[in-house]
């Protein structure tokens, strides 16, 4: 069995070992990167148990830190958006600032100028060793570079994203990206179980999305055998897999293409997106609620559980 981590501030901040007993103290250390390499196996359910309703817990991933992304790499997102629901040629790669990276249930801020915001649950996988070469195409030794699981939320402006055709800026904004809050730090024969992971959103109560991990268009394994060769990875370093279907962006092929055309103008580009989203009752408004679960079908692997209320900043 794997052992699920946490992050808490509690007289001061703090690793620790989640049980059914309560939260094991597993040391202080100031990065992900520096508990992966020192405290992560000193993590023993020992000592006294500290009561979680005691603590406040925060994101596991700490900064700085990459945050790798892919998209549209679930058939049931690609076809609500208006894109082949097939598997596509190419992987879309993208990334988000790490200043988005916020604890489990921390307020989501959106600016005031944000007119379409959306909730993407995603499954993250934390690198746990240096990834600095490129890796052979018959890859599959996952747990030889990620050392865990944890659940993410890619928190999206679409107008921002879509009329502006700037992935960056409309999904790097603070507080979008809650992270935890249990980071799941898995055995290597457990590594298989990154291909059968449930995941589940709801606003208010009312599920949005669901899906498994199975699911994924292009496998983890692989990903990271391509990312290999273009850029690095360290300790710590953050890959979110992508979302499945479920969000509040809804688009017709046509919609879709022509919001994705560089040569069209930015206010053609919003009076299409508002049109075609001006009946949308999902998109995120101030005072929802949002929670997030991710985990294993057999119930082996649980990564807690985000609750997210949105705030609407003037």
């Amino acid at each position: 069995m794997g052992k699920r981590i946490v992050r808490y501030e509690h007289d001061g901040i703090h690793w620790g070992l989640l049980t059914e007993e309560g939260i094991f103290p597993a040391g202080q250390f100031e990065t992900l990167a520096a508990f992966l390499e020192h405290g992560a196996k000193q993590a023993e359910p020992a000592g006294n148990p500290v009561n979680p309703e005691h603590v406040t817990l925060l994101s596991p991933v700490t900064t700085p830190a990459q945050i790798v992304c892919q998209g549209a790499n679930y058939s049931s997102h690609r076809e609500e958006g208006g894109l082949d629901a097939r598997r596509p040629p190419f992987n879309l790669i993208f990334t988000k600032a790490a200043s988005s990276i916020a604890a489990p249930d921390t307020d989501i801020e959106s600016p005031a100028h944000v007119t379409l915001l959306d909730y993407e649950i995603e499954l993250g996988l934390v690198f746990g060793k240096k990834l600095d070469k490129k890796l052979p195409e018959d890859f599959s030794a996952l747990g030889d570079y990620i050392a865990g699981f944890v659940i993410t939320n890619d928190i999206s402006s679409r107008d921002i994203q879509f009329a502006e055709n700037q992935w960056y800026k409309g999904k790097s904004f603070r507080t979008f990206c809650p992270t935890g809050p249990v980071l799941y730090l898995f055995d290597k024969d457990e590594a298989e179980k990154v291909h059968d992971l449930e995941l589940t959103l709801k606003v208010n109560g009312e599920t949005r999305q669901q899906a498994n991990s199975f699911q994924l268009l292009y496998k983890p394994e692989e990903t990271l055998v391509e990312l290999s060769g273009m850029m690095d990875f360290w300790p710590g370093d953050l890959l979110m897999t992508g979302t499945p279907g479920g969000v509040a962006l809804k688009l017709s092929p046509d919609e879709m293409n022509e919001l994705l055309n560089p040569f069209e103008k930015m206010d053609k580009k919003m009076a299409t997106l508002n049109k075609s989203q001006e009946t949308n009752e999902h998109y995120l408004n101030d005072g929802d609620v949002i929670t997030s679960e991710i985990k294993s079908s057999d119930g082996t692997i649980d990564l807690g559980k985000q609750t997210n209320r949105v705030t609407f900043l003037s």
